[in-house]
């Protein structure tokens, strides 16, 4: 208490200016309207800004938190879009659906080799097998290869082993999807007769005939079409959506019913043989 006492008298005059200049100030403010309305404002301003700026900070740590909502959210819309062939007149609650997706983020990405594959963050503990499609919010990315309890490798569309049935866009003209192994930003479409009108800029999408992906996930667009040696078919470049060189967020697809539909076909050759 006494050094408070001490305080005060070494730093009488000092304080009882503060003191002054604060009573000086709010008698100004409270008989001068200009005054006042300049204090208020500036209060409003820094106030307003404090604001603004947790909120700033607030956002900043929930973009995960968005990010996971927005991914669910897309995951819930491409589900139904799957699955639209069904009738209106059929209730989707009694429909048995026959693709499920599980959302995943990708943690390695090669694109610069003849045989490049994607790990993605989900695995057998997310019921996630070999042979599920990947894709992403702007096309088609690969099939899952191998898979361990947390995590997957997926075969890129920029593999030379790679091979996937595709179509052109609101046709039944169907090829192979395949990659020379020259740009990462480019695959072919081989397989399309010769008969067949083609446009620069027609957009291709995945054929559905196969039981990985379903039906018009899209690829990307014509680039250039030429016939190949026999002049039968045409070999044609595929501009990809993606960009192979920058992929995050990721969609698994799995067909529920592909093991009954592979065991159905493998019976059928071993009859036919």
């Amino acid at each position: 208490m006494q050094q408070i006492i001490n305080f005060i008298i070494r730093y009488k005059n000092f304080l009882l200016y503060i003191f002054l200049m604060i009573v000086s100030l709010g008698f100004t403010i409270q008989s001068h309207s200009y005054h006042q309305s300049r204090f208020f404002n500036s209060s409003n301003w820094l106030t307003g800004n404090i604001l603004e700026t947790s909120n700033d900070i607030t956002s900043y740590f929930g973009l995960d938190d968005e990010n996971q909502k927005l991914m669910d959210e897309n995951k819930l819309l491409r589900k139904l879009l799957f699955n639209n062939d069904i009738g209106d007149s059929i209730p989707i609650d009694s429909v048995q659906r026959t693709y499920t997706i599980t959302t995943g983020q990708v943690i390695k990405n090669s694109f610069a080799d003849p045989r490049n594959y994607v790990t993605i963050d989900k695995g057998n503990n997310d019921s996630v097998k070999p042979d599920m499609g990947v894709i992403t919010s702007k096309g088609i990315l690969g099939i899952v290869e191998n898979t361990s309890n947390n995590f997957a490798t997926v075969q890129s569309i920029l593999n030379e082993k790679s091979n996937i049935n595709a179509k052109i866009k609101n046709t039944d003209h169907f090829g192979s999807l395949v990659w020379d192994m020259k740009r990462y930003n480019v695959v072919q479409l081989i397989d399309i007769p010769r008969l067949v009108p083609l446009t620069i800029g027609d957009t291709i999408v995945t054929g559905g005939m196969s039981s990985i992906f379903p039906e018009g996930i899209p690829v990307g667009t014509i680039q250039k079409f030429d016939l190949n040696t026999s002049k039968s078919f045409y070999r044609i470049d595929i501009s990809l959506f993606n960009d192979m060189t920058n992929i995050k967020n990721i969609y698994i697809v799995n067909n529920k019913f592909r093991e009954e539909i592979v065991e159905l076909e493998d019976l059928t050759e071993t009859d036919d043989q």
